[in-house]
């Protein structure tokens, strides 16, 4: 690597993102450091996406065929021709030093092989109060995992190009657990860090439909890779906040029991006290941030959140038991197939 000044490529992997996409790319345009490349690499989308990035003077770069973010952000590394990769999702808006304070800390320590950023507080688009809740809730657990990570957190994450190369790609099989298989893998040879000096503003998912179901299937499908692990790797999944889930999880299920008898209306009141004390300090951060009326909200939410976990865990866990094609979704090599490059 050119120690003083390594050409950095920006591949921003996109499907239907139009709507927050050109403020992804003229952040990502904007960045202080140089030199610098951005490439666009949409998977087939459907919207104005294309249209977007080449009125920005953006490179697009196809799949060919709706393939997931997986193979899009494998596709743009085989075009990347910088040093450093930083991959940039495309609902992301990087701060102007993001790229730099990356570039960095990857040339601080060569034991470093990834640098993962972390969202500002603020939404990119402000849309409804759930997105506020992801947007608080993610913004705080990305902080307080400042420094060295047992996972991967893509929406910013920047590599040197030989680790890429010597890891592998992403699992093209895996659409929503990539991440999490890539984190294992690269875990075994090298660290990966966080920083709060690597951040951009995130458009969060603003409809309880779409929190939901992410948040079940995430957890599911990230249960084999916990099995194998033989631990949580800390971040959003630390034992603490699986004992959270469980508890929000029995005191919504209990709850019904105080509607036969009022005595047993302490069951589920004792559960959900033992569900907001294993998060007090992210209650207490936004209490201090948003006061008293959003804080309600927010708890509200989180429980809410918080039991759909536990049921994604729940269901994972019987797939495992149940499916021998479930247990062996990451085992080494399996499902790994060539990169499809498309001029």
């Amino acid at each position: 690597m050119n120690r003083k000044h390594p050409l950095v490529s920006v591949v921003i992997p996109n499907y239907n993102y139009g709507r927050a996409l050109e403020l992804c790319l003229r952040a990502a345009l904007a960045q202080t450091y140089e030199p610098l490349e951005v490439l666009l690499v949409d998977d087939c989308s459907t919207d104005d996406s294309v249209a977007v990035a080449e009125a920005c003077g953006v490179r697009v770069i196809s799949t060919g065929v709706n393939s997931g973010v997986a193979t899009t952000r494998n596709t743009g590394a085989a075009h990347a021709r910088g040093e450093i990769i930083v991959f940039v999702d495309s609902d992301v808006a990087m701060e102007p030093d993001a790229v730099a304070g990356a570039v960095a800390l990857l040339d601080s320590d060569p034991r470093i092989g990834a640098v993962c950023g972390t969202y500002d507080a603020e939404p990119l688009i402000r849309d409804s109060l759930i997105e506020e809740y992801r947007c608080l809730h993610q913004f705080y657990w990305l902080a307080e995992t400042e420094g060295r990570i047992g996972t991967l957190h893509t929406a910013i994450c920047a590599m040197p190009a030989r680790v890429f190369a010597e890891i592998g790609p992403f699992n093209p099989r895996l659409r929503h657990t990539e991440d999490g298989d890539y984190a294992a893998r690269i875990c075994r040879s090298y660290e990966v860090h966080s920083s709060t000096t690597v951040r951009g503003r995130h458009d969060h998912d603003d409809t309880w439909r779409v929190v939901l179901r992410k948040v079940f299937h995430r957890t599911r499908l990230h249960i084999p890779l916990y099995v194998r692990r033989g631990d949580l790797p800390g971040g959003i999944a630390t034992g603490p906040r699986a004992g959270a889930s469980i508890a929000a999880l029995l005191a919504l299920v209990t709850l019904p029991l105080g509607l036969i008898a009022a005595p047993w209306l302490l069951v589920p009141a004792a559960l959900l006290v033992l569900a907001l004390v294993a998060d007090a300090a992210l209650y207490r951060f936004v209490l201090r941030r948003r006061g008293p009326l959003f804080a309600a909200y927010f708890a509200f939410a989180h429980t809410v959140v918080n039991a759909a976990i536990a049921v994604g865990a729940g269901v994972g866990a019987l797939q495992w038991l149940a499916s021998r094609r479930f247990r062996r979704l990451y085992e080494p090599g399996t499902h790994l197939a060539p990169v499809r490059v498309t001029p």
